[in-house]
């Protein structure tokens, strides 16, 4: 037991150094200067020394390998430096935006886990029924619906059922507050999003939960187990359950880690400004310093998240260790 978490973690490392030295490399090999960008935005007229002035300010006139160990170190420190495009602390641009993707990520997917899982099971106990059917025609329909195009729907539904009711539209709060200065405003802005990620987030959780409980339920033990009269509540709970589990605990690790950066489009259609929408305004700003922390940030979600789902796999699966 001791040896698996020691080589996982020892595996943590070359994994975010390997990514590092991609985010950087690839950086410094796309066309284009920021600091002609900025000012040329900025319709100012400037001379050369304005240029060097800003490339020291911001490190790029060090040599290539003095800027990757700033940037390397500056990770680990969880100093990520200077935007390029705002001047301010990368941290505190990623701080007021990590808040509303990690609450977005955690309701989505407490929301998908709780209709998945209970509903994959009653689905596979019930195979080839009309309960059966009626559970993977709801999960196919989310897997087929886009979760921006639910979430227009929704909003477009919300001023149509406010204006009839109430006499006058209605939307959800523009302006992100935080959950622990206004719980109700929060809540009230997040969870349609919440709705809108977290049914087609359900439907593949389900659908996978249903498949490995099927193949779970169909092996000798099973049959072994119900030969000896167990009841059929314990014999899902205790015996196929807890070896079904392990797939799907890693799509809901992974769905957890994409949804912390990777909800740029549902963060348009809901305006919430959070961890995906300032990626692509970077990339968009050639701000190379806040799109490689970005980038970072999002791997080190993904190690961590991986990690914890490996020692579930050990408690649910004891069986499994490096050897």
């Amino acid at each position: 037991m001791i040896n698996y978490f020691f080589i996982r973690i020892l595996l943590i490392i070359p994994t975010v150094l390997g990514a590092g030295i991609i985010v950087f490399f690839v950086m410094r090999i796309i066309p284009g200067d920021i600091c002609i960008t900025r000012w040329v935005d900025f319709g100012l007229h400037f001379d050369q020394e304005v240029i060097v002035r800003c490339r020291q300010e911001l490190g790029l006139n060090k040599p290539i390998h003095l800027q990757f160990y700033d940037f390397i170190i500056g990770f680990f420190k969880l100093d990520f430096g200077i935007s390029m495009w705002t001047w301010k602390p990368i941290f505190v641009e990623l701080k007021s935006r990590f808040g509303l993707s990690l609450q977005l990520a955690i309701m989505a997917t407490t929301f998908a886990t709780i209709i998945a899982i209970p509903l994959g099971i009653i689905s596979a106990l019930n195979h080839n029924t009309y309960i059966d059917y009626i559970i993977r025609i709801f999960s196919i329909a989310g897997v087929a619906m886009p979760s921006f195009w639910l979430g227009i729907l929704m909003i477009l539904g919300i001023l149509v059922i406010s204006q009839s009711y109430f006499g006058q539209p209605w939307i959800p709060p523009i302006e992100y507050v935080s959950f622990f200065k206004e719980p109700l405003a929060n809540l009230s802005q997040l969870i349609w999003p919440t709705i809108a990620i977290g049914y087609r987030f359900s439907s593949v959780t389900m659908r996978m939960t249903r498949s490995a409980l099927l193949e779970v339920m169909r092996e000798d033990y099973i049959r072994t187990a119900r030969s000896k009269g167990l009841n059929e509540l314990i014999i899902t709970n205790h015996h196929a359950l807890k070896n079904a589990i392990l797939p799907v605990i890693t799509i809901i690790g992974n769905e957890f880690s994409f949804m912390m950066g990777g909800l740029v489009v549902i963060e348009q259609v809901f305006n919430l400004n959070g961890l995906g929408f300032l990626l692509v305004e970077s990339v968009l700003n050639a701000d190379y310093n806040m799109v490689q922390a970005l980038v970072m940030v999002m791997v080190g979600i993904f190690v961590l998240v991986n990690f914890f789902i490996d020692t579930l796999y050990v408690w649910f699966d004891p069986r499994i260790r490096y050897n």
